[in-house]
């Protein structure tokens, strides 16, 4: 009986001593989960403010620059081959993405091989967006060398407007009142960019064979093209398993390809003369690398931000080119200007404030997905 007892009072002691222990093992556990969570939501915050500002720089460096190496005196580069260059960085930089989502160099060619290399059709499916946009990224090199930086920045944002138009057409997708309304403003507002007084045309860098009606004509084209082209593309991801970053390898493999037939044919005889090179310099290089860093941080952004911070990126990316061209090109505002660039900020904020539910694709970037607007 004693030791039965003294077994049994053990055993209570035991059991009390786990119910005392219990709790605090299920507390401790619940405040790693909690810092876990903590730390995921920091981390996806830094990144969300990370890419935003990134994604702002680049949208207002990409123009100053490129428009300061299309105007600065010296050797001029082949527009044609910087174009190459930077869909080839696009494809370089989308098959490190894929690398690190396969985790190894022969889990990534062995994916390359079964989804590329035995898929030829699939791939031809890119051919036609490639082409579009391998013309359009070239229009933008003539636009910005017979337009400011500030006037191209404003006047690009059309490409909101011909989206949405071949969205509704070719998507059949569906815009709010206050879209449709924010258009309208966005069209005024560009409208009223192109009207300013001669003496505020005047710049530094402004050169006498420089034609705005052609760089005009060049935006406009553009914008035309990059809308039907996102369209097609975000079609093509709508439609399929492949992963964004995939498509983006082939998107730029096929540009790469259409690239070279087109500086072949425009400026071959040049380049044989004068090199591929000719002309280049950091700063052409940095052109480069903003131009083929845009869609990544696009896709970051709608990833880990939204499409209303998105179109915060734009409209302060607008704001920083008329600053920047204030005074390093010596551009002058005009009332018409600043009333345009004005409506055309609160028409981006519009646009990406009343989205529609249930508007947004379901785009497949790798592992997981997420919504994407392709702008």
């Amino acid at each position: 009986m004693i030791n039965r007892e003294s077994g049994s009072l053990e055993q209570n002691s035991h059991e009390e001593r786990n119910l005392l222990e219990t709790p605090d093992s299920a507390t401790d556990s619940t405040s790693e989960e909690t810092a876990d969570d903590t730390g995921q939501c920091m981390t996806r915050t830094m990144l969300k403010q990370l890419s935003l500002v990134l994604l702002t720089l680049q949208n207002a460096l990409l123009i100053l620059v490129m428009r300061y190496t299309r105007t600065r005196k010296g050797d001029m580069y082949f527009a044609t081959t910087a174009v190459v260059l930077s869909e080839g960085l696009k494809v370089l930089t989308s098959l490190m993405i894929l690398a690190a989502q396969e985790g190894t160099f022969i889990k990534l060619m062995c994916y390359l091989r079964d989804n590329i290399w035995r898929q030829p059709l699939d791939c031809l499916k890119v051919s036609v967006p490639a082409f579009i946009y391998t013309l359009q990224n070239n229009l933008l090199y003539i636009a910005l060398s017979n337009l400011d930086a500030a006037t191209f920045q404003v006047s690009y944002q059309l490409k909101i407007l011909t989206t949405a138009l071949f969205s509704v057409l070719m998507l059949k997708k569906k815009l709010s009142p206050q879209q449709w309304s924010s258009l309208v403003i966005l069209f005024v507002g560009v409208a009223l960019v192109q009207f300013r007084p001669e003496d505020s045309k005047s710049s530094k860098t402004a050169t006498t064979d420089q034609r705005p009606s052609v760089g005009l004509f060049a935006v406009i084209l553009s914008c035309f093209m990059s809308g039907f082209a996102g369209v097609y593309f975000e079609k093509i991801l709508k439609g399929t398993k492949q992963s964004l970053w995939l498509r983006n390898v082939q998107l730029g493999s096929m540009s790469v390809i259409i690239g070279l037939i087109t500086m072949e044919i425009k400026d071959g005889p040049k380049i044989q003369e004068r090199g591929f090179f000719f002309g280049y310099d950091y700063v052409v290089w940095i052109v480069i690398v903003f131009q083929s860093l845009g869609g990544l941080l696009v896709a970051v952004v709608v990833k880990y931000a939204d499409n209303i911070l998105k179109g915060f990126a734009t409209s302060a990316a607008i704001v920083l080119s008329c600053i920047a061209s204030i005074y390093l090109f010596d551009f002058k505002l005009s009332f018409p200007f600043t009333t345009g660039a004005f409506l055309v900020i609160i028409s981006v904020y519009i646009y990406s404030k009343f989205v529609p539910e249930n508007s947004l694709p379901q785009v497949n970037v790798g592992k997981e997905k997420s919504p994407s607007r392709l702008m």
